[in-house]
């Protein structure tokens, strides 16, 4: 479900290896975790790549789901524009919005075709659903990354309004619920399992003492272990005298 036609050649072919990193069996997870981390009667999508896109491509169950892993009180996105259409609805809109904007292309291109003030279509009105959709996704991308999230695990608005990369999508969620897991903050809800922790800083303290203690103790790359020394050894490169 992408905005634009099919690719050929190059193209085509580097889009077939990024479709190829899409993992199902990660999306089933994922699907599941969203569900129940937003606490709500959520459909359930049709299982695939492209309906998992069109589930997604509003933005505002990414918008509660990061709402939902902040205390109550704290959420970072204040107001959510909801979608109170089912599953179905939203996927033939998603393809009229799809279908329309290819026709304001269309639309504009005969009227580049013309002098300026002879332009066949006088009026070509643009969609501000797909741009609030598209507003919303990237608060959350916003809100994810001050979450915690690394810039290098979060994905492109395109890569999910658009479809081109989805496995980049799954990359995003997964980086988000790990750091919910690791937070321990009570606000991660579902299968600790799903997730694995990250790795926790452990800084080790020392005393002054235990500081200057350690000033007084020799190497054993010094020269010296318990008496013995390197005194009679023959210089690197000289014959071994043997009498």
């Amino acid at each position: 479900m992408a905005n634009r036609g099919p690719s050929y050649g190059l193209s085509r072919e580097v889009q077939e290896k990024i479709e190829q990193k899409y993992d199902p069996e990660l999306e089933s997870r994922l699907v599941n975790w969203i569900i129940v981390q937003c606490g709500e009667q959520i459909e359930h999508p049709p299982p695939g790549r492209q309906h998992f896109q069109t589930w997604l491509m509003d933005g505002t169950l990414l918008c509660k789901l990061i709402n939902s892993l902040h205390p109550k009180g704290n959420e970072p996105i204040a107001k959510i524009t909801e979608s109170k259409m089912a599953f179905k609805q939203m996927e033939q809109i998603s393809q009229f919005l799809k279908a329309a904007e290819i026709y304001g292309l269309l639309c504009k291109l005969i009227n580049s075709l013309h002098p300026k003030g002879n332009e066949p279509i006088a009026k070509i009105t643009e969609s501000k659903m797909a741009f609030k959709q598209m507003e919303q996704i990237s608060q959350f991308l916003k809100a994810a990354e001050i979450y915690g999230v690394r810039t290098t695990d979060i994905f492109q608005t395109v890569d999910l309004w658009e479809g081109k990369d989805m496995a980049a999508v799954q990359r995003t969620l997964m980086a988000l619920g790990s750091l919910a897991v690791t937070k321990d903050d009570g606000c991660y809800k579902g299968d600790p399992s799903w997730f694995h922790r990250k790795a926790q800083q452990n800084r080790r303290g020392f005393s002054e003492e235990q500081l200057r203690q350690g000033q007084n103790v020799i190497g054993l790359q010094m020269g010296s272990n318990k008496g013995a020394s390197q005194s009679g050894m023959t210089g690197y490169g000289m014959p071994r005298q043997i009498i």
